[in-house]
């Protein structure tokens, strides 16, 4: 099988058994998410088990084309019951980018089953074949940063890195890659998570705090293998004719407002906004990425880290200092040593001050506390909150729950969420990109488990217009292109997809762009792994008439990897079966139409909007077409309706197949799909129709 290695890992923590399964047995699900839920789906038996439940299974898996020459496809899928979710720990995913695919499959693994719970601390050490399981009581305490250093040390010796090392198997001059928590795992937070080299994680779904329920600390893998692709010369061309094509030119570059903030596809600069506290730096990124969108700074701070990991102090360092400062990039840090998701904190921080300003949350408050919120923007502020997160000290200990939990606590979830000022959007996940403007965003999410931060849409639809008109200039390409272009992808053929009128929100076309988005992405990029800072490329300014490489290179890649040649409309199909088997999960956990709702807010307040132009009003600009005439057009201040959105309900299940009254899938399309053990299962629990 190309791109596989045969073999998955099954590792169960508490008998201490460690086996193997045979990929051959999964090879329709090919691997990284596909992989993934189908192991977890044979294996867990009580699905609705609790997130720190002995019995909730984690599976990791590489995506399909690491290990290989498609570029920006290191990546690595996680699932299992996470425990960040409110109020139910859904079934989820969660995805990390960096070295773990690409060792992981030198390693000789497709996949790596966790079952159990151990008795003591304990860490997974992989060389190659060779797999242990290590005492880690001197590591439990310890940073992801000093684990990783010391696991280092461990693994390769004094001949440190950089010099040769020969395993059973061969040799490497390289650093295993390790995965690891840090104390908010260890003290099972639910804003956990899983941390490998710097800037890169397992961030959402809290996972770090199930290792920790586990006592796993780490896995750490070295490799010195190799995956087979079918045809290794039509792959390089296929790098070599993106990179031509699509990639950014040095010596002419075509910088715009939008790519001042999101790095330009196929070429690879350092992006400039992920560290503008530190002007010299030099680019970094996965391995083999074409991208390399990471900084390494000069000062050393928020080295590796992007968008709200590097970011979420830098408003707060801004208003303290009047510039952006280092602080910014210290933040940054510290929350990755502590393992404590960044981007949780980015809207916590403002529902945090936005109750100290109310009076109810501070020193002899009603929710008392001794951050001294006089100081945010400071480090010192920012040290002691996360230290309270990760050690679970004072109001730490309610916020290492997350905030809805918090809010819960603290008797203010219901007026909190009527008022909206804490913005906690879909399955208490704090918003990300406001359903009430780019409705697909939420409804994608709401339907799912998790945000589903995937920004297939998002930048021709909204970076683009949003940052450059502002800016008083003109997108590359019109509303009317990104619509066509949009509207020529199979399976729908639908321009009215991207039409983001408020007439428009409710129906069957806004229906489709949410199928879309989430049949396309669990293929192509929870599966395969394509970087979802580069894929899907619609819009590129390096490309023919700015049109991006999506969907010709999606499917040059996978011919000339694996010898297949598949259709797009194939690939989501795919997709679609591999979505279907989550959904069959989320049901047997008890999933009902009436749950996937949005909170009050949502219903009643206006968005304002964002502004990222100085002295630019904040806006939410969108493709729209009213009057036959397509344009960019702010679509706020709005909000959605609670009835039409149920009836957009209707139409995406319908279109999916699924059973309108109850959400729940039908036996027809599971087994036309070839779900026919998912069908047998709803049907033996009373959830099919």
């Amino acid at each position: 099988m190309y791109l596989c290695t045969g073999k998955i890992l099954r590792v169960n923590l508490t008998t201490r058994k460690i086996s193997t399964l045979s990929t051959s047995d999964y090879k329709e699900w090919l691997g990284g998410h596909g992989l993934a839920v189908a192991l977890f789906f044979d294996l867990v038996k009580a699905k609705s088990v609790g997130a720190f439940d002995p019995g909730n299974t984690l599976v990791i898996a590489p995506s399909y084309f690491s290990g290989s020459l498609v570029p920006a496809a290191c990546r690595t899928e996680m699932v299992g019951i996470q425990a960040q979710s409110y109020p139910y720990e859904w079934f989820t995913r969660t995805n990390v980018g960096g070295r773990f695919a690409n060792m992981c499959k030198y390693a000789g693994f497709d996949a790596i089953v966790l079952e159990g719970a151990a008795e003591k601390p304990t860490w997974i050490n992989i060389v190659d074949s060779d797999v242990e399981l290590v005492d880690a009581t001197n590591l439990w305490g310890l940073d992801t940063v000093d684990t990783q250093k010391v696991i280092f040390k461990n693994v390769i010796g004094s001949a440190g890195y950089g010099k040769w090392r020969a395993t059973k198997k061969g040799e490497t001059i390289q650093r295993p890659a390790v995965l690891t928590i840090g104390p908010a795992g260890e003290n099972r937070s639910r804003l956990g998570t899983v941390m490998t080299d710097m800037g890169n994680a397992f961030g959402q779904g809290g996972f770090g705090g199930v290792w920790g329920s586990k006592n796993l600390k780490a896995i750490s893998v070295l490799g010195t293998g190799s995956v087979e692709v079918a045809n290794p010369d039509e792959l390089m061309q296929a790098r070599i004719w993106a990179e031509k094509n699509y990639g950014a030119d040095v010596d002419n570059p075509r910088i715009n407002a939008w790519q001042e903030f999101i790095t330009s596809h196929f070429g690879g600069h350092p992006n400039r906004g992920w560290a503008p506290y530190d002007q010299q730096r030099r680019a970094s990124g996965c391995t083999g990425c074409h991208l390399n969108c990471r900084p390494r700074t000069s000062s050393g701070y928020g080295n590796e880290s992007i968008c709200v990991d590097a970011l979420y102090y830098q408003n707060w360092d801004l208003s303290k200092h009047g510039k952006i400062t280092e602080i910014t990039g210290y933040a940054a840090d510290l929350a990755q040593r502590l393992g404590i998701n960044s981007f949780e904190l980015h809207t916590e921080l403002a529902y945090l001050k936005a109750l100290y300003d109310k009076g109810v949350l501070g020193r002899g408050m009603k929710i008392d506390t001794d951050l001294p919120f006089e100081k945010i923007g400071e480090a010192e502020f920012i040290q002691q909150l996360l230290t309270q997160i990760a050690y679970r000290k004072g109001i730490g200990n309610d916020i290492a729950e997350g905030i809805p939990r918090a809010a819960q606590r603290w008797g203010r979830y219901r007026e909190d969420t009527e008022s909206g000022i804490m913005a906690a959007m879909f399955w208490g996940y704090p918003v990300h990109y406001d359903t009430r403007a780019e409705v697909y965003w939420g409804y994608a999410s709401i339907v799912g488990a998790r945000d589903i931060n995937c920004h297939d849409f998002n930048v021709p639809a909204y970076w683009m217009p949003s940052l450059d008109i502002p800016a008083k200039k003109t997108p590359i390409v019109t509303a009317e292109q990104v619509a066509k272009w949009v509207g020529e992808m199979p399976p729908y053929h639908d321009p009215e997809m991207m039409n983001f009128a408020t007439s428009n929100i409710y129906s069957v076309h806004m229906a489709r762009t949410t199928a879309w988005l989430l049949h396309y992405s669990t293929f192509w990029k929870q599966t395969c792994g394509l970087c979802d800072n580069a894929f899907a490329d619609f819009v590129n300014p390096y490309g023919p008439n700015n049109r991006g490489i999506t969907p010709e290179g999606e499917l040059k890649f996978f011919k000339a990897a694996t010898g297949r040649k598949i259709s797009f409309e194939e690939s989501l199909e795919m997709g679609r079966k591999m979505h279907n088997l989550s959904k069959a999960i989320w049901t047997l956990q008890g999933r009902h139409r009436d749950m996937e709702v949005f909170p009050d807010y949502v219903f009643s307040v206006d968005t304002e909007g964002t502004s990222y132009v100085p002295g630019e009003p904040p806006s939410y600009y969108m493709p729209t077409k009213e009057n036959g005439k397509w344009d960019y057009r702010n679509v706020v201040p709005r909000h959605l309706d609670r009835k039409k959105f149920e009836e957009w309900k209707t139409r995406y299940y319908e279109l999916e197949g699924w059973d309108p009254k109850t959400g729940w899938q039908k036996e027809k399309v599971l087994k036309d799909l070839g779900l026919d053990k998912a069908a047998s299962e709803l049907k033996a629990t009373g959830k099919l129709k």
